[in-house]
């Protein structure tokens, strides 16, 4: 139910559903979101699998975590359920395929039709066939994801997939940027970091799955300059299998493999390029962030909205090639930078917070009925 304060506002009930607080892009997009919400006009809380993560400590004192205490869909439904109904939303946000079906799926069981607003996190095209139930997940988008009220997504592509594919209606379809703090970002990368020596110098970050294509490029760096050295940040289930990929490729004075680092802006900075190898995308996180450091990005043409990003950006910001020898030649063409001083922004100022944030709170006020 909403809450109203005494100066007669009030506050719609915003609920965050999410699996965990790991690490990735589309926990830190909800987060990001969260955090910049008028809280004269909403109150949020988060619904969460289970609350430990990295990223937890990024949820404000203000908002209430409501912890399933289960690592699974399948376990959580019911109690899904039970807290969404205990809550009593005005809206609830979710931003993962499984979970939005399961949002929109468990609707009618609460006591009241809340407003269900889900981001599409992924080019459907290219990541579904690579999950599990892929069969399931797509009658899933069929049948459930034109009921939804508004269905986010981050790219002109990923638009189109769901209207001709899914069957969504294009008057459900909004383009919601990611919202980069950059204002944060640039503070935390105001001394950028750079490994020592001559050379050019690139970083790459993110889970450590085989969606972000972190073994093909240890593969081609073997064939990088002998001066140059990559710095992957992040961890995951691969991160055992990358780091034999290191001692087998006889690479590992040049390639390290540091693990997550809850703000590894200082290090994009640094870097002469940041490297996207990723076999699929929705819209980079950390590509974006990456600009915001101003850090040109390298990354595969299965980057989904990256591709958008290059028109918008300065030349030469944003390179996309085929993984392989075209992506070796564009390491190669880039150039050691000789300050170390943070360079000026590349990012486009409609990814910015606040503006981001705005738009979303004209999502939340939208009139459904």
């Amino acid at each position: 139910m909403a809450v109203i304060r005494s100066t007669n506002v009030i506050q719609q009930r915003v609920v965050f559903v999410l699996p965990y607080f790991d690490g990735g892009g589309a926990q830190r997009v909800a987060l990001n979101l969260l955090r910049g919400i008028d809280r004269s006009r909403f109150a949020p809380a988060i619904v969460v699998f289970n609350e430990h993560g990295p990223l937890s400590q990024l949820v404000p004192s203000d908002v209430e975590i409501h912890s399933l205490n289960v690592h699974r869909l399948r376990h959580a439904l019911p109690r899904l359920v039970q807290t969404l109904r205990r809550i009593d939303a005005d809206a609830i946000f979710s931003t993962f395929g499984y979970l939005n079906l399961a949002v929109l799926m468990i609707r009618p069981m609460l006591a009241r039709r809340p407003k269900v607003i889900i981001r599409e996190p992924n080019t459907p095209s290219a990541s579904l066939p690579q999950l599990a139930f892929t069969r399931t997940l797509k009658l899933g988008y069929r049948l459930l994801y034109r009921h939804a009220d508004v269905v986010i997504c981050q790219s002109d592509l990923m638009a189109q997939e769901l209207i001709r594919d899914y069957g969504v209606p294009e008057t459900l379809i909004v383009r919601l940027p990611n919202p980069i703090d950059v204002l944060e970002i640039r503070r935390l990368a105001a001394e950028p970091a750079r490994q020592s020596g001559t050379g050019t110098r690139f970083v790459a970050a993110g889970r450590l799955t085989f969606q972000k294509g972190f073994d093909r490029l240890l593969r081609i760096f073997r064939n990088a300059d002998a001066s140059s050295r990559l710095l992957v940040l992040g961890d995951g289930p691969e991160r055992a299998e990358l780091e034999n990929m290191l001692r087998d490729f006889g690479i590992q004075h040049q390639a390290e493999i540091a693990g997550y680092e809850e703000a590894p802006w200082h290090w994009f900075a640094g870097a002469d390029a940041f490297l996207l190898p990723s076999r699929w995308e929705g819209m980079p996180n950390v590509a974006l962030e990456a600009l915001a450091c101003g850090t040109p990005v390298i990354g595969t043409r299965e980057s989904g909205g990256l591709q958008e990003v290059s028109m918008e950006v300065p030349d030469g910001a944003v390179t996309l090639v085929d993984m392989g020898t075209e992506f070796l030649a564009a390491m190669q063409r880039v150039q050691p930078k000789a300050e170390g001083t943070l360079r000026p922004s590349l990012l486009p100022e409609k990814y910015y917070l606040t503006s981001v944030v705005r738009q979303f709170e004209c999502l939340l006020d939208r009139d459904v009925t």
